[in-house]
């Protein structure tokens, strides 16, 4: 259980963070960047959630807390001793998701274009939500490239990004106010 008391402790003073298991970095370390896109989706999705009712915040609700368990996740290096079992994405965190899109996705017409972000309040922001995690993707990547990870988490991030887009086209009336690209239409 997490128990903050103190929100301050000058320990970033310097320009370092901790990670799970005590090891200082710089704030810049690509880990850091990997988790802080993670953060910053979920209050991309927190905004959404002011808009949305029903079903779609149920869901959002459910990955606002994957996305902590995510950020856990990456936040914690994989080492040969733990001291303690490290919270890991788990392979039915994703299968979750592929089921809700699969059951969203079934009420939508395919599409014949791609689509423009917006339409709706709830869309657009669900949009915004979509490239903060294809950012965090990619930052997860490339930090897999240098340090071992949880291939999970990404299999998890690409996963939420479908999702956000399924859903984003879900609330625009299940894809009927959709705003199509017309590609070279201002030409």
């Amino acid at each position: 259980m997490v128990k903050l008391t103190k929100i301050y402790t000058r320990g970033g003073d310097k320009g370092e963070t901790s990670l799970g298991t005590g090891v200082r970095v710089g704030k810049d370390n690509i880990r850091v960047d990997a988790y802080g896109d993670v953060d910053e989706t979920n209050a991309i999705i927190g905004m959404v959630r002011l808009y949305a009712a029903g079903e779609a915040d149920d869901m959002l609700s459910r990955i606002q807390n994957d996305l902590f368990d995510l950020g856990a996740d990456l936040c914690t290096p994989e080492t040969e001793n733990p001291k303690y079992p490290p919270l890991r994405m788990v392979q039915e965190q994703i299968d979750r998701l592929e089921s809700e899109i699969d059951s969203l996705n079934s009420e939508l017409d395919p599409l014949n274009s791609f689509i423009l972000p917006g339409g709706s309040v709830v869309s657009a922001h669900l949009h915004h939500a979509r490239t903060v995690c294809r950012r965090a993707e990619r930052r997860m990547v490339e930090l897999s490239t240098n340090e071992k990870i949880n291939a999970i988490s990404i299999g998890y991030v690409n996963r939420l990004s479908d999702l956000l887009f399924v859903l984003a086209r879900y609330q625009n009336e299940k894809g009927a106010n959709d705003v199509l690209w017309v590609p070279g239409a201002n030409r």
